[in-house]
């Protein structure tokens, strides 16, 4: 699977949540296809992350660079350390 492509076609079709707390909710509420978080994600943030995709029974994938090349990828002007694709 190539995730770069995957984010940049989620992006035009406008089914890409960014950031911690509202990919939480999305997780609790809107049953995402999968999560995705960088590297250096804090450890107890990516603890409960886990927790809850676990529960909900939902794909992540680790991006194999910082938040600061996701944010690139995603092409804003900040750092992404985690983002949701919906369905």
């Amino acid at each position: 699977m190539e995730i770069t492509k995957t984010i940049k076609s989620a992006l035009k079709e406008k089914k890409v949540v960014i950031g911690y707390k509202k990919v939480l909710r999305q997780i609790k509420t809107g049953n995402p296809e999968i999560i995705i978080y960088a590297n250096n994600l804090p450890k107890e943030k990516l603890e409960e992350l886990e927790h809850n995709t676990k529960i909900g029974n939902i794909k992540t994938y680790k991006f194999s660079k910082d938040s600061i090349e996701l944010g690139l990828v995603c092409k804003k002007p900040f750092s992404v350390s985690v983002l949701a694709i919906k369905r």
